[in-house]
């Protein structure tokens, strides 16, 4: 008898804070039969931690499936990792199991979601929602638009080059330059260069309790900060006028 595979369905659960969850996502991760997710070396998960009240309202038992993700530089362990979790995933969606893995923030905006999409989107039934991003949650935070009418806005982050992103500051009117940890040092460097210090906003853990806001950057130490960071860069001025 041929078993009908199940689905494999990326979960956006948002930054941090558990309201933040969509409704569709709550009711996918109550009635889930297999959830997936990534942990650290100490086998905690953020986004589990973040749908936790969604998971303990289960209406069923839950097979959980998770994968371990070395915070390394390293691309190779980390698509070794994401080989290793299809495959875990791919086993129970062969038994007919629909697998709701859990994604911090939106599934597809820098989510680790779309590496496992890639392998297993060609052979199994693959859907999505979407969560809300740090972008948005940020935005929120700040009580700011990141953008308005006739300005333009750009997504970067610290993995590009000082010449991508100081070209970035000087051509778009509002930036978000994200993963700012270890090139915190280097992003505040050409925050200065560029002459947009003032206009920018640093953030980290954003809607979690350790949130963290500096409206002040010369405040801020040049040091490397936590991966979940992020600048927040916006003109607002002159918006009358557009």
């Amino acid at each position: 008898m041929n078993v009908v595979k199940g689905r494999f369905i990326g979960v956006g659960v948002g930054p941090g804070d558990p309201e933040l969850l969509t409704v569709k996502a709550w009711r996918l991760i109550q009635h889930a039969d297999v959830l997936s997710f990534l942990t650290n070396d100490q086998g905690e998960s953020q986004a589990r931690r973040i749908a936790l009240e969604a998971i303990e309202s289960a209406v069923g038992g839950q097979t959980e499936v998770p994968i371990y993700m070395p915070m390394l530089k390293a691309r190779n362990l980390a698509n070794q990792a994401y080989d290793q979790g299809a495959k875990a995933i791919a086993e129970q969606l062969d038994k007919g199991l629909d697998v709701v893995f859990l994604c911090e923030g939106d599934p597809l905006f820098y989510g680790s979601f779309s590496y496992l999409l890639e392998r297993l989107q060609g052979e199994y039934s693959c859907e999505v929602v979407p969560g809300i991003s740090s972008i948005n949650a940020a935005a929120a935070c700040l009580t700011q638009p990141l953008t308005m009418l006739k300005e333009s806005f750009a997504v970067l982050n610290g993995r590009h080059s000082d010449e991508q992103i100081l070209a970035g500051l000087n051509q778009y009117d509002s930036l978000v330059i994200m993963k700012a940890g270890q090139a915190r040092p280097r992003i505040l460097a050409l925050l200065e260069q560029s002459g947009r210090q003032g206009e920018a906003k640093y953030l980290e853990y954003i809607g979690r309790d350790n949130q963290k806001i500096v409206s002040d950057l010369s405040r801020l130490d040049r040091v490397a900060g936590p991966y979940f960071s992020l600048f927040v860069v916006a003109r607002g001025q002159g918006r009358e006028n557009q």
